[in-house]
This record gives structure tokens, C-alpha cells and sequence, in this order.
């Protein structure tokens, strides 16, 4: 009768996961901070997205750990960059049965950490938008369907979609992190890529003040403006106020990304035993829904969609 009468309704085709794919491995590497995910090679990430499409998961995220970081994160838009060449990969064993979403930043290719041109200490924006045009056409190019900006830069989809419809890639979405906070939850990502800000820096120059409310919906106002075909609160379980929001303001696809702190303290709460780890998970996520997200980014996305399907545990009442 619960079941037949709920309200909100969690899918597999609510689901993105989100995946790490690293240069000169020869097997998958565990992220000690991100239990149960790994760095892939682009041989174990094709099997992992292979897993995904069968389980009926619509869509993955892919960030990339180069070989070689450099002060622009060049790696970003080379066209044999880790993530150019996963995306060819993909594209050729998939076509269009997997949403081939890549983030779009360069805070993963910089020696600084920052997602962006560092100039006497400070990320300049304008700067920045050049790098984020040359990456979102080789991501493009590469195969991608959709082009994930979270630098936060101000104009960063305007600049995007103008490079990607001057390269002929007019078809190509836009999934802009549009209400992104300075959040102390990305902490196990930045393990998972293997960034460190230069002088034990933040990004709070760009990235929105956890305190602030109003400002997310002047932020998606503009994304939308500038060209954006979806947009995202990032992160999730905190800001279901600023989700909620966004559903009422705005009648556009709407993602929300469960990040990886919020993953990993569900993690070890369950580990220790201090939580039924998985009716906990699906109470974050239903939340997450319920608040009004289309879409979720979450590090759970395969064993939810193995419980859903009926190939792991099921979900308790």
C-alpha cells in the first residue's frame, strides 16, 4: 500500500554515475576516502559503463587524472587527453544508448588545483573562459553529448555554447553547475583526482557562499540566459532548500549531485554500524527527488541500480 501511494518515486533512469578514469595504470586503483569507487583504465571503465547500460543507467560523468598537470591544465583539451580518448572509446561501443556527460574544468589538469588561470594569487575569470571553450570542443569532438562547465566562472556557458556552435557541435547540451557551493564535502573527490590547492587554498572566490540562498536562483537565471539546457545544485542533502527552489522557479531539467563526502559519511556510518546503510541511502536519495531533482549524481548509482533491478539486496520498507 506504501508503494502504491507514494508521492516520489526513485528510478535507475533517475540516476548519472559519476567515474574516474587515470593514465598510465594498468588496473583499477581504490580510493581509500570513496569506498567501493575506483580510478579506472579506460579498459575498466569501458566494462564498468558496459555494467551500467545493462543495468539500464542512463548516463555517466566523466572526470580524468592526467599523466601531466600544468599551469593551464592543458591535458584538458588535448585530443589524446585521458577523457578525449575514454570518450572516443565510449562513444564507439555505445552510440546513444549512454548519455556521455564530461565535466568541464581544469582543476583536475592545473599543478595548482584551481579551476582556472592563476593570476597574482587569483583565478582570472576571463582568462579562464579560453581554456573552458578549447576544452568543451575537444570534449565534443571526442564524442561527448553533453558538456558539464563547474568552474563557476561568471559567462562560462555563454563562452561554451558560442565555441561549440562556431565547431559545428550545435547538438551538443549543456549541463551547467549553476549553484555550486564552497562546500567542506569534496574532500574524498579531491582524493579521487588527485588535487591539492596550492597553499592550502580555497575556492571561495568562485564558488558560491554556503549561507546564501537567494543568489543560486540568480545564478541558474543567468546559466539559463546564456544558453544552458540543464543546470545543478551542487552539493545535494544540504541545499534541498536551494533544489526546491529551483523547481518551483525554473521548468528546466534539474540535477543535483550527491557528493562525495556526503557518500562517504553514509559510507562509514554503515560500516561501523551505526546506520542501515542501505535504507539510508535510499531515504538521502528519495529526499534528494522528492525536493524536486530531475537527475542525480551519485556515487551509490550502481548499487542502487543493482538493487532496483533485482540483482543485489532489496531496499527495506
Amino acid at each position: 500500500m506504501r508503494r502504491l501511494v507514494a508521492q516520489t518515486r526513485l528510478g535507475v533512469e533517475d540516476l548519472i554515475a559519476p567515474l574516474f578514469v587515470r593514465e598510465n595504470i594498468d588496473e583499477p586503483v581504490p580510493i581509500h576516502s570513496l569506498p567501493g569507487v575506483v580510478q579506472h583504465t579506460q579498459d575498466s571503465l569501458l566494462d564498468e559503463v558496459r555494467t551500467l547500460c545493462n543495468l539500464g543507467v542512463p548516463a555517466v560523468m566523466l572526470f580524468g587524472i592526467p599523466g601531466r598537470k600544468d599551469p593551464e591544465g592543458s591535458e584538458a583539451w588535448n585530443h589524446d587527453g585521458v577523457v578525449q580518448v575514454a570518450l572516443r572509446n565510449l562513444r564507439d561501443e555505445f552510440g546513444d544508448d549512454m548519455v556521455l556527460m564530461a565535466d568541464l574544468c581544469v582543476d583536475e589538469y592545473t599543478d595548482h588545483g584551481h579551476c582556472g588561470i592563476v593570476v597574482e594569487g587569483d583565478v582570472d575569470n576571463d582568462q579562464t573562459l579560453v581554456l573552458y571553450q578549447q576544452a568543451a570542443v575537444a570534449q565534443a569532438n571526442a564524442g561527448a553529448h553533453v558538456v558539464a562547465p563547474s568552474g563557476m566562472m561568471d559567462g562560462q556557458v555563454m563562452a561554451i555554447r558560442a565555441a561549440l556552435d562556431g565547431s559545428g557541435h550545435i547538438n551538443t547540451s549543456i549541463l551547467a553547475y549553476s549553484a555550486k557551493y564552497a562546500s567542506a564535502e569534496y574532500g574524498p573527490f579531491r582524493d579521487a583526482v588527485d588535487v591539492q590547492i596550492a597553499g592550502g587554498g580555497d575556492r571561495k572566490s568562485y564558488q558560491q557562499d554556503p549561507a546564501n540562498r537567494r543568489e543560486s536562483m540568480e545564478e541558474i537565471g543567468f546559466d539559463l540566459e546564456e544558453g544552458a539546457d540543464m543546470v545543478m545544485v551542487k552539493p545535494a542533502l544540504s541545499y534541498l532548500d536551494i533544489i526546491s527552489d529551483a523547481r518551483s522557479r525554473y521548468d528546466v531539467p534539474l540535477a543535483a549531485y550527491h557528493v562525495s563526502g556526503e557518500y562517504a559519511m553514509l559510507k562509514a556510518a554503515g560500516a561501523n554500524g551505526w546506520i542501515d546503510e542501505t535504507a539510508t541511502m535510499f531515504e538521502h536519495l528519495t529526499s534528494i527527488k522528492r525536493a524536486g531533482a530531475d537527475m542525480i549524481l551519485t556515487y551509490c548509482t550502481r548499487e542502487v541500480a543493482e538493487i532496483l533491478r533485482g540483482t543485489g539486496s532489496e531496499p527495506r520498507p
